[in-house]
């Protein structure tokens, strides 16, 4: 052997700290005792009191568990919406945990939560859970919660426009360290002619069809909610349907305010792109569906505005593939998450996988969008579990093509997939 092959040999085997059966025990443990930061959710800090969702009766009635029983019983939605919910939450229970098996991801974890709090989770355990939630105390209920997900804070969903939620900001609600403001832009941006009198109340001059005299003022509107919020980004949710560069009234309110004020504020703009809106009225929010977009728009935005930055998740799986393709070409997108009808293990797995292989660590691997408090625990305890076999293989793999692996690098890898690329992206942990 020569000196240089000798001295390559040498150099492989000190970075070779784990052998291949080491490698799924350290990724376990990287995961665990890295603290996440959970980049979307529609949780809520404890100064916005009833806005915030907890406990057993808000687990039972998350739309993603209505529809399911929808599907398994014979009650009419019409009739559900009369019920109390208190009601509907026994419904619920009764029809999904006690006639049928949960064994849906929704209804799995429901019976995780139980678990996770030692509480019983047979057929009976409703009474009982009931009996535990209502002893707690919010704020260490959070803290808890938080805590047993393995998350350092959350980052919220805040509308300027929404009825309940603007009078709160306005007076100036309390900050809590662990909860981060987003500004969600859905009214302004996705139906503008049904809200513009709402910013029109709030002290700007504008108008129905947003001329060119308003967009300075939706421009002020940004401009002092971003001050009075300091949110980590903006944010919209779009429909399938959605296209750049298009002269609707949304259009040019991206263009000539949205856009400008996030460069001004030095802020990302989040696009989750997929949704259609009530296919199903009748169920209410479960009555939302998914379309594949046309993943063009993203790549306009990208090109034409260099100096923005743009989160994107989208919510077809035929539209994954494209959106990891657009990342390798624009430095200023960032995927992230697996979005709602997404947030099924084996869709997850999929795309992590096809991530991963195509863009290293450099994305962002999982949201939780919770609604309800709890839901954190089992959702985050869900991504651990998918992503832990993959991140092994992966350095398998690396490690059978000569490259060996080290603790420290698998904790910095981790560190970077959920938290080190939010709190470079966004004004989390001083990162500006």
């Amino acid at each position: 052997m020569t000196t240089d092959l000798k001295s390559h040999s040498a150099r492989a085997e000190s970075r070779q700290l784990f052998d291949l059966a080491k490698i799924a025990g350290a990724v376990r443990e990287a995961l665990a005792t890295t603290s996440f930061i959970d980049i979307h959710t529609h949780l809520f800090a404890p100064s916005f009191g009833d806005l915030g969702l907890w406990g057993i009766d808000e687990l039972l009635t998350y739309h993603c568990l209505e529809w399911e029983l929808f599907r398994s019983s014979e009650v009419a939605p019409e009739q559900y919406w009369t019920l109390s919910k208190t009601e509907q939450a026994d419904l619920i229970w009764r029809t999904l945990f006690v006639e049928n098996g949960p064994i849906s991801e929704a209804t799995r974890g429901v019976i995780a939560v139980l678990h996770a709090f030692g509480l019983p989770t047979d057929s009976s355990a409703l009474s009982e859970a009931r009996a535990f939630f209502r002893q707690q105390k919010l704020e260490s209920h959070i803290a808890r919660v938080l805590g047993m997900a393995g998350l350092e804070s959350v980052v919220m969903t805040n509308d300027p426009l929404d009825p309940a939620e603007s009078p709160l900001w306005l007076r100036g609600p309390d900050a809590h360290p662990q909860f981060h403001a987003v500004l969600r832009l859905d009214r302004v941006l996705n139906m503008w002619p049904q809200h513009w009198q709402a910013v029109e109340a709030q002290g700007y001059a504008v108008d129905a069809h947003a001329g060119a005299r308003s967009i300075p003022e939706i421009r002020r509107f940004l401009s002092d909610w971003t001050a009075r919020m300091r949110p980590v980004y903006l944010a919209c949710s779009l429909p399938d349907s959605f296209l750049y560069p298009n002269d609707s009234l949304g259009g040019r309110i991206l263009e000539q305010a949205v856009l400008p004020a996030c460069r001004e504020s030095a802020l990302p703009l989040s696009l989750m792109i997929g949704v259609r809106k009530q296919v199903n009225p009748r169920i209410r929010l479960a009555g939302d569906a998914v379309g594949r977009a046309d993943m063009r728009a993203v790549e306009n935005l990208c090109r034409d505005f260099p100096s923005n930055r743009f989160l994107i998740s989208v919510l077809s799986r035929e539209n994954q593939h494209e959106l990891c393709v657009l990342a390798r070409k624009f430095s200023n997108l960032l995927p992230f998450g697996c979005w709602w009808f997404m947030n099924n293990t084996s869709i997850v797995e999929e795309i992590t996988r096809e991530r991963i292989e195509m863009l290293g660590t450099s994305f962002i691997p999982q949201h939780s969008d919770a609604r309800v408090l709890e839901q954190v625990i089992y959702k985050w305890s869900n991504t651990r579990r998918i992503v832990g076999p993959i991140l092994t293989e992966n350095y398998r793999l690396l490690a059978e093509d000569g490259r060996g692996v080290t603790e420290q690098e698998i904790r910095r890898d981790v560190n970077r997939l959920f938290r080190g690329n939010a709190e470079n992206w966004m004004r989390i942990g001083g990162h500006a």
